[in-house]
């Protein structure tokens, strides 16, 4: 008893963050998901899976208006707050402006070539487009709390906006369909960002090309890591899409969405521990670094295995009670590929979140993840051409695999290597 006593005071402040930071994403993502089981409940299969094609379309879209840059601002709002806080009000305004900026023009290419490609489904683009700048900002200012470590204020902005929020959200899905349900994601995230907003006022209005530069050319490479993740690991839902396999869609979003829920507290404490790590490597701590680092590595190996294992028995007998529509066939092929996913996720998500990012190896993961993301948009290509929809169920999973395993090989080498460089220069 006493030992867990001491264990627990050792590291208190990353449980006290951890605990706020799951409160404050468990109502975030708990709002989204709920958004997404009233529309699985009330919208036909064929119309649940237009949402999600259209969605992914989006994310698409805020990948490119985020791009980053909320993750580097977290970074370097834990770096200045640590070394120079004079430089830490002028984050946010110059993070912003790159936020704003990339969204408008993104924005106006789809409006101007959008019904090309989009055809049928650009009606639906437009009604969530506002998203494509809303989501970036919202993560902007949450990088910045995460920095600031201020993790229980982020709970109640999201708390109240997500109270505010529910009382519009279920009467536009009842009444408007699949329209309500993709302006209910709009009206979530618009009354989120003006509540946080409203709670964080300590910038100034001054354009600082040295902060644009640093913020904008990590945020750059670890944008190209989040391209690369999201060819290789969801650009296949748009070749879905493309191939008209929408109930299929409907049915992998389905589980995908419910691992993501249970994958939430991996990807917490990645973030809560990020500030930590991000002071640790400014001070050069890679020694410190690297035996976390494979610390993490043994503790998440095990604890994917025995989740993935329960949830083998757990989640078909959710989906059949709760989402009878759902049981199908289709769930059956592509259900023991997810658990693979699932796996591979729980064993990335808080090394890649915590440790890798925000101590800046981002440029490994942009580099690897690229790679990736070619070879998985070809391979899923390739596959459906022999195995229909399950062929970019196929090259998700083999995808993942690769990930993980090459991955942490690289950041072992890579801290290696800096250690040695330190060894090297404090004996001469």
């Amino acid at each position: 008893m006493e030992i867990l006593i001491k264990k627990i005071n050792k590291h208190y402040n990353i449980i006290y963050n951890f605990f706020w930071r799951f409160f404050q994403i468990f109502i975030k993502q708990g709002i989204i998901f709920l958004i997404f089981i009233i529309s699985a409940k009330i919208l036909n299969n064929f119309e649940f899976g237009i949402y999600n094609y259209t969605l992914a379309i989006i994310f698409l879209l805020i990948m490119f208006g985020d791009f980053g840059i909320s993750t580097a601002t977290s970074k370097y709002v834990a770096e200045y707050n640590s070394i120079d806080k004079n430089k830490l009000k002028y984050v946010l305004y110059n993070s912003g402006l790159i936020v704003l900026s990339i969204t408008i023009i993104i924005t106006l290419l789809v409006i101007i070539f959008g019904s090309y490609y989009l055809k049928d489904k650009y009606i639906y683009t437009l009604y969530i487009l506002p998203l494509v700048f809303l989501s970036p900002m919202t993560s902007l200012y949450d990088g910045v709390y995460r920095g600031l470590k201020k993790f229980k204020l982020l709970f109640y902005i999201t708390f109240y906006a997500g109270i505010f929020s529910i009382i519009f959200i279920y009467f536009l899905i009842k009444y408007y369909g699949l329209v309500g349900a993709l302006i209910s994601q709009n009206i979530f995230y618009l009354i989120l960002l003006i509540g946080l907003c409203l709670c964080y006022r300590e910038f100034n209005f001054k354009i600082d090309k040295n902060i644009i530069k640093e913020i904008g050319k990590y945020s750059a490479t670890y944008g190209l890591a989040i391209l690369g993740n999201y060819l290789f690991i969801r650009f296949g839902i748009l070749i879905l899409g493309h191939y008209n396999y929408i109930e299929e869609i409907g049915v992998y979003e389905l589980i995908n969405k419910i691992f993501l829920i249970i994958l939430l507290p991996f990807t917490l404490l990645g973030q809560v521990v990020a500030p930590n790590f991000s002071e640790k490597a400014i001070k050069k701590q890679y020694k410190i670094i690297l035996n976390k680092t494979i610390k993490y590595t043994f503790y998440f190996f095990i604890i994917g295995l025995v989740l993935g294992i329960l949830l083998y028995y757990i989640i078909p007998i959710i989906i059949y009670h709760y989402f009878p529509n759902y049981y199908n066939s289709i769930f059956l092929e592509i259900f023991p590929f997810s658990i693979i996913i699932f796996i591979t996720n729980v064993w990335a998500a808080t090394i890649d979140a915590g440790i890798l990012v925000p101590s800046g190896f981002a440029k490994i993961m942009a580099y690897l993840y690229l790679i990736l993301g070619i070879f998985g948009i070809i391979l899923s290509l390739i596959l459906t051409y022999y195995y229909g929809y399950l062929g970019v169920v196929f090259s998700f999973t083999i995808c993942s695999i690769l990930m993980v395993t090459i991955l942490r090989i690289l950041l072992f080498l890579k801290l290696k290597k800096m250690i040695t460089e330190i060894d090297i220069y404090k004996y001469y």
